[in-house]
């Protein structure tokens, strides 16, 4: 999606007279309505746990083509320690203008609600009183808490992908495993030649082990997760026990490298798949960004890999048939990322914009979209594949464009509705079986803790 330069002047123009408009607009946090400042001309705070500080630093320059006069500085500030820090600094007077929440968890626009101001007229004002047929649905419903809009959508995101260095692969003359046989197989192999197969954090800090329990979960039983974070399905059925049966599996098959309880997915993780130490890692549609040249490199040099080394071929591929069953495919998705305000921002109308820009307009859209960071919740905003530097085109770009087309499509949701207390349990679940304690002995806690997130509603 191209826009000519008279276009884009006439759209500079529109939303300037929109977000002058948006700093008279009440709003049900109490502010009177000349408060909040210039919308146009402010220097903002922006916080958050994703995305990397260069995706971070191209979405801010872009948003400056069009509002110069916003000076935006982000804090990226790691996931596990996300939920701590933000709360207390939104508690006070001198928190971040515009913080990034989630759909469920420590850090959900649910739990973060009371400290953010109401975008509900801000979007009417921007994409109509029909907004929400022009983003993806389960944004606002994620999104409105108690009748408020609490964050303005931006990202789509999707989990249930492995992701391999293909060069090592090849290396080795080794194919993508499909079956349980073959990813024993290939660890094997990699095993013997000094390199781990395929490493996860299991240390409970970000949810990812719940990923995973998801992928094996689909591999078990389609649909089962979602009965689940539905409540027509309870959380100690068997469906679950055996799938934390095949989790612990992973480890006493020799399939996930040793010391999982101990690391992070990021940067532990991470860093160890960059620098060539392992060969697979769980994680989801946003790692696609390490298929292109510039995020790449940043990626290596965080990784601590020397600026001279060749760059590697991150693939995608999806979760062997654990089961048997022929249930291999697993996407699954959630309205990831919403941007919220904050209602005691002085320059809260300067950040309305800034929050607003990356999730309802054509450029901000784009954007998100072009570095495969994220999928674009505007309808209609796709990558331009033509301006996207992979590197390797020939072989990244089909599985690439292909995980893209499933992450847009996916229904399926990844984590939307886990409450806290759920969260914790199963994530603590994870841990226990990666420890070796018995699957059938931790699932009960699971059940009842989402009785105890049900009750607290």
């Amino acid at each position: 999606m191209t826009f000519s330069h008279s276009k884009r002047a006439a759209m500079i123009s529109a939303m300037s007279a929109l977000v002058l408009a948006i700093s008279a607009c009440g709003n049900s946090s109490g502010t009177s309505e000349d408060d909040g400042g210039s919308a146009t001309s402010a220097s903002i705070s922006w916080w958050s746990w994703s995305p990397d500080n260069v995706v971070a630093n191209h979405e801010i320059a872009e948003f400056n083509k069009q509002f110069p006069d916003i000076k935006v500085t982000y804090k990226q500030v790691p996931s596990e320690n996300y939920a701590a820090a933000l709360r207390p600094a939104l508690a006070s007077n001198e928190g971040p203008d515009v913080y990034t929440v989630n759909a469920s968890g420590a850090f959900s626009g649910q739990v973060m609600a009371p400290y953010a101001y109401d975008l509900t007229a801000a979007m009417e004002k921007q994409l109509g009183p029909d907004w929400k047929s022009k983003v993806y649905p389960e944004g606002p419903k994620a999104w409105t808490v108690d009748g408020r809009l609490i964050a303005s959508e931006f990202a789509k995101q999707s989990a249930g992908i492995l992701w391999i260095n293909q060069d090592l692969f090849d290396k080795y003359d080794l194919e993508p495993p499909t079956t349980l046989a073959e990813w024993k197989s290939v660890c094997q192999t990699f095993r013997s030649n000094g390199v781990g197969c395929f490493r996860q954090g299991m240390s409970g800090s970000a949810g990812f082990e719940l990923d995973l329990l998801h992928m094996i979960t689909n591999n078990i039983q389609p649909g089962a997760w979602t009965e689940a974070l539905n409540g027509t399905r309870p959380w100690n059925d068997p469906v679950f026990v055996q799938a934390l049966e095949t989790m612990q599996m992973l480890t006493t098959e020799k399939i996930m490298d040793e010391g999982a309880l101990g690391f992070t997915q990021y940067p532990d993780v991470n860093n160890a798949f960059l620098s060539g130490k392992t060969a697979m890692v769980e994680l989801g549609t946003w790692y696609a960004q390490n298929a292109t040249k510039v995020v790449l490199d940043a990626s290596l040099e965080g990784a601590g890999v020397s600026p001279s080394a060749k760059r590697m071929t991150v693939m995608p591929m999806t979760m062997p048939d654990l089961a048997g069953k022929g249930h291999p495919e697993t996407i699954f998705s959630d309205p990831d990322t919403g941007q919220s305000v904050n209602a005691k921002s002085k320059n809260r109308n300067a950040a309305v914009t800034f929050a607003l820009w990356l999730g309802t307009t054509p450029e901000g859209g784009q954007v998100v979209a072009n570095t495969l960071e994220a999928v674009s919740t505007l309808n209609g905003v796709q990558p331009e594949w033509d301006k996207i530097d992979l590197v390797n085109p020939k072989v990244q770009l089909p599985a690439i464009k292909k995980i893209t087309e499933q992450a847009e499509a996916a229904t399926e949701p990844r984590a939307v509705g886990l409450g806290a207390q759920t969260l914790e349990a199963l994530n603590n679940a994870c841990q226990a079986v990666t420890g070796g304690k018995s699957p059938a002995s931790v699932v009960d806690a699971i059940q009842q803790a989402a009785e105890q997130d049900k009750q607290g509603r």
